[in-house]
Formats: structure tokens, sequence, C-alpha cells
């Protein structure tokens, strides 16, 4: 029988202990005997960690492998935290309830800039050294990885490697490196050499960067044979052979953010959108067999007891088996009383046919997401969303019935002038009269439109990663705008307007593109109290501003300067897939308010084909 790493006087204690017990239904247990021991981490409560695919998929896949034994660890609450300190309780794995110190791995997902903190929460109450330099040989081999892994930098001086990539292709190959030189009686750094050399492996420690006069990088180079210049990103080319399907995901003891199983139905976008990230990426786009997609909702239906399923994707309406995936869904689990969550669905016919048979139409709102309020701005980002496709979709929705539409914005977007700001408030009086012309008798009480502004942060990896951010001043006065001209369109009282927080938007900024010299304020922010800065009533920016004022770390440098397209990035020394050329033609097309096709229309060349798979070799 386990023995639970906290007493039953603490867990009585805490806010929500479920989250520090495991023994949840699906949850593997193994012997300790095992060859490698890895605790996979998501620096963030249970009930958002548990919400992750990333994580699920790689626990999944290497508890299949005999001599792995994967466990899970989160961030304890705010409350534990303090406990833990004060009596000296190492944090645990959920699993077994072993320290995670006693482990070969620590495996951390950084799916979100503001989490970085928590990471250094995660190795403090390990009992671990919080720079990988100090680290001694019997401490965990920490990783990281997720889409913030993209620009590792901030990061570099608290992990010992990264992966850069989908977890399927190379983890297998860096666990039989670890054991082949724990059995060759080698060091962590005789082991971290060899990572080094695997595809997709960065090992920070291995690279030295040099600066110029004006803080801009002068060099990256590795500093041993053998390590290369580049690291490649890894990609699971055929869905069919390499996805790892989950049969039965852990079933959380507590309510989860997503409770629902979630079934991936493709990765990548084909849409091309100039400020996300993820869109440029997780390219090329693969989808997934339709077969194989229902054979898996069958499974992970019957082995975890939830009621909902969600379709994920970056852009669900692209996935071209959809209809018949949803009609199945809808056919197969009607008796079951299963929902079906169409997250990132444009709004066409067939999606409000489809939420009209899942969805109760007078509790739900829709969701739009025009980015920019003039089509200009939306040319500008690639949006590839028109006024008339808007409007047309929210004028087909209140003739289905309904009466609740959500939008979202940016501001801050390049080359943004006021007009597109008050182009915001236009587009939502535009959709209010749209409600307003069906009949009295027809309508469904008074329209509600929920408009959402966040502000722009530009990220690594995308045609925007050159581009300047605002002030906190600026930010806060273009949301001034939008709000007064909200207050002069004739239908603003069915308009609620709310805004994002400018301070978080500024140093999600600085993280995102930031270098290695960030982490003297990331260690100085975490030692003076920063933590869980994702939560808003956590988030403090006075200690952040002071972590600046004792590094002598300018933030303006990171976040308000505009790049030169030859200026060496933090992130260079990463090939993603998408060329520096193909970026830079597409900032130059933003500049010119220039539409690039999709990639169903047209290859616009960016890199992603040499992957030799998806969207590139479709037809």
């Amino acid at each position: 029988m386990r023995k639970l790493a906290l007493s039953d006087e603490i867990l009585l204690k805490v806010d929500k202990s479920a989250r520090y017990i495991g023994g949840e239904v699906n949850s593997v247990m193994k012997t300790k005997d095992v060859d490698i021991r890895f605790a996979m981490c998501f620096p963030d409560v249970y009930e958002i960690g548990m919400s992750n695919l990333g994580m699920m998929i790689l626990y999944n896949m290497f508890n299949k492998r005999e001599d792995v034994w994967c466990e899970r660890v989160f961030s304890p609450w705010t409350d534990l935290d303090k406990v833990m300190r004060e009596e000296n309780i190492p944090l645990f794995a959920l699993e077994s309830q072993d320290p995670v110190r006693d482990f070969d791995f620590l495996g951390i997902t950084l799916g979100y800039e503001m989490c970085y903190t928590n990471v250094l929460q995660i190795l403090d109450l390990s009992h671990m050294h919080l720079l990988a330099k100090d680290r001694e040989e019997d401490e965990p081999i920490v990783v990281g990885g997720g889409a913030c892994a993209y620009n590792p930098e901030p990061l570099a001086e608290f992990f010992d490697l990264f992966y850069i990539g989908e977890g399927e292709t190379v983890y297998d190959a860096l666990f039989d490196a670890y054991k082949a030189n724990k059995k060759a009686g080698g060091t962590r750094q005789d082991f971290l050499l060899k990572a080094a050399q695997i595809p997709g492996i960065y090992v920070p420690s291995l690279y030295e960067v040099t600066y110029k006069e004006d803080g801009t990088i002068a060099s990256f180079t590795p500093v041993k044979e053998g390590v290369p210049q580049k690291v490649q990103k890894q990609v699971v080319t055929d869905m069919a052979a390499g996805y790892r399907t989950i049969e039965a995901p852990v079933v959380p003891f507590i309510k989860a953010t997503q409770d629902r199983v979630t079934l991936e139905i493709q990765r990548g976008c084909i849409r091309g959108c100039r400020f996300c990230q993820a869109g440029m990426i997780y390219r090329p786009t693969r989808e997934r067999d339709v077969e194989e997609l229902k054979a898996s909702a069958r499974e992970m239906l019957k082995n975890t007891g939830h009621e909902e399923i969600s379709l994920s994707s970056l852009s669900s309406s692209d996935y071209t088996e959809l209809k018949e995936l949803v009609n199945f869904l809808i056919d197969e689990f009607k008796e079951d009383a299963v929902n079906i969550s169409l997250p990132s669905l444009r709004i066409d016919a067939f999606a409000l046919d489809v939420m009209s048979k899942v969805q109760d139409v007078k509790k739900s709102s829709l969701t739009f997401a025009p980015e920019a309020g003039s089509q200009r701005l939306r040319n500008v980002i690639n949006k590839g969303l028109t006024e008339e496709d808007i409007l047309h979709g929210a004028g087909e929705a209140f003739k289905g019935g309904w009466n609740r539409v959500k939008l979202y914005f940016m501001l801050g977007l390049p080359t943004e002038t006021e007009e597109d700001m008050k182009g915001i408030a236009h587009l939502a009086q535009k959709i209010a009269e749209e409600y307003y012309e069906i009949p009295k008798e027809s309508r469904n009480g008074k329209v509600q439109i929920n408009v959402s502004t966040s502000f722009f942060v530009p990220k690594p990896f995308t045609p925007f990663q050159w581009a300047g951010m605002y002030s906190e001043e600026d930010f806060i006065g273009k949301a001034k705008v939008v709000k007064n001209e909200i207050r002069q369109q004739t239908n603003q009282r069915s308009i609620k307007y709310s805004w994002h927080e400018p301070d978080v938007t500024i140093l999600e900024g600085f993280l995102a593109r930031g270098d290695r010299r960030c982490a003297d304020v990331i260690l100085k922010a975490y030692e003076k109290g920063a933590l869980y800065d994702a939560w808003s009533e956590s988030f403090r920016y006075h200690i952040w501003k002071e972590a600046f004022a004792e590094t002598g770390i300018d933030l303006d440098f990171y976040t308000l300067r505009e790049r030169s397209t030859d200026e060496i990035l933090p992130w260079d020394f990463i090939d993603a897939g998408v060329t520096k050329q193909f970026l830079i033609r597409e900032w130059e097309q933003a500049k010119n308010e220039t539409v690039t096709p999709n990639c169903r229309q047209q290859c616009s060349g960016c890199g992603a084909k040499r992957y030799g798979g998806g969207v590139c070799y479709e037809g």
C-alpha cells in the first residue's frame, strides 16, 4: 500500500487536497526497479495540467515502455507551497508519492511564458539546484518541452536540455542513450554530450553566446565537437504510424479545466495567420485517419466514463473529414447523452447545424475571432476572414436562435491605426444590426455582444517576430479608444467590452523574445516572491519591476524595439521548419497589406515540405 507524502492533518488543511493524492482511474502503477523513472511536470495547478493533451500523450507513451515509469507532478497551490517550505517536505510525484529528486528525469511542459516562476518553484520544492551548472550527479536531468521551448533561452540557465518538437519522435533514443551512459559508468556531462547529438535535443551548456555593444547577439556557437550548429525540430510525418493514441486517459478526482475526452483530429494549420506561433511551428498540417478517430473516441469514452468529447485542432473546420466524424459522434453516442465540443470552428452552415444538434442554443454563445476591427488590418495579419463572412455567419446564427456572440480582437498589432481600433466598435454595431433585422416575433430576446481585446505579443517563428510592442500607457490608451467608440454606437447597451491587463502582456513579450540574460530577472523575481504569474489574483507586477531594477536588465530593449531582419535572434539556432526567408517575405507582405493564400489554395514555400508529409503532399 502506498504511503501518502502528506499527512491527513495537512491534507485537511489545504484547498482541494485531491490534487495531491494520486490513485485516479487509469493512472499507471509500476514497481520502482525500472531502469528510468521520469517525473512529468506541468508547472501549474493539477486541474490545468490534467487538461494538457501533450502531457497525456507522453505519459501514455512513456509508460508503454517496460523500462520506464512516468509519473505526474504539478505545482502545489500557494497554501501547500507554504506548508511544504515550513515543514521541509520535498515535492513528490502523484503515483508513487516519492520525492522528485529520486527520479532520473524531471520533464517540464512549457506551454505559457507566465509559468516561468512556477518552474523555479518546482525545482526549489524538489530540493534541487535552480541553476543547471550547479547540479550534482544524483539530481534528475531537467528537460523542457512544449511551445515555449521554441525560444528556450530565457530559461536556458535552469534546464539541462530542451526537446524541440513533437515528443513521439526521439524520446526513445534519449532514453536508450541514458541507459547506455549509465551502464558504461558515464557522468552527467557525458550523457548531455551524447544527448546533444540526438536530433531535436538542445543542451544549453554546450553553446556559448556573445553580445555586441548595443546588446544584440554577436554569435551563438557550440563549444564542443559533434554538437550541431542548428537544432532540428522533430515532427511526426506519418500520423497513421507515428501518432501515439491514448486509449485510457487518467480520470481526475476533481473537475479539471477541460473535464472531457480530448480527441486530436489534426496537427498544424493551413491558414498562416502572421501573429500565430502555433500555426507556424506545428507545420505542416497533418490529419489523422477518420476511422482511427472513431475507434479512439469509442475506446476513450468507454475507459473514462466522461460525458463530453472535444475535437482538438488549431482549425477544426479545415479537417477534411469533419462532417463524417461529427455525424458519427452524434449518431454513435446519442443514447449516452455525450456532448460534443467543437472549438476552433469557422461559423458556416455546417457548423451551425452541428452546434444546434449538440448544444442548447438558448444557453450557449457563439465565438468569432476577427482579431482586427478593419479589413485592412485583417489583411495585414493574414486572417483570411472578411467582414462579409463575419456578418453572414452571425446573421445565420441569429436566424438559428442564438442571441449571444463573443468577439475576440487584438490591440497593438503592427501598422494599427486609430481607425482600425474604432473598427472594433463598428463591427460589433453591425453584428447587432444583423440581429435586429430579424422580425421581432422571430427573435430570442435581446442580443448580447461581448467584445474582448487582448494586447498583441510578438512570438518567435512568426512573421511578426521582428515587430515592436507598445508601452503599458499606450496599450491602455488603445483600450480607451475602443471603449469610447463603443459608447458612440446606437446599440451600445447590447455591447459589453473587456480587455486584458497590459502589464501581463508586456512581461509575456519580454519572456517570449528574451535571451539568456533574462534568466537573472526570472530568478530575482522568484526570490522576491513571484509565483503563479498566470493567475491575476497572484500576479504582482511591482515585484518584476523591482527585479528589472536590481538586475539592470532593460525591459524596453526586449519589448519596444523593432528588430532588424539581419539581427541574430535568440532562437535562430533552431530550425523550426519554416525558413527565415519565408518569415521575412511574410513580414514584408504584412506591411504591404497583401494576403497569402492558405496551404490548400497554394503552396507559399514556407519550408515545411521537407518533412515529406501532410498537406504539402495531398493529392
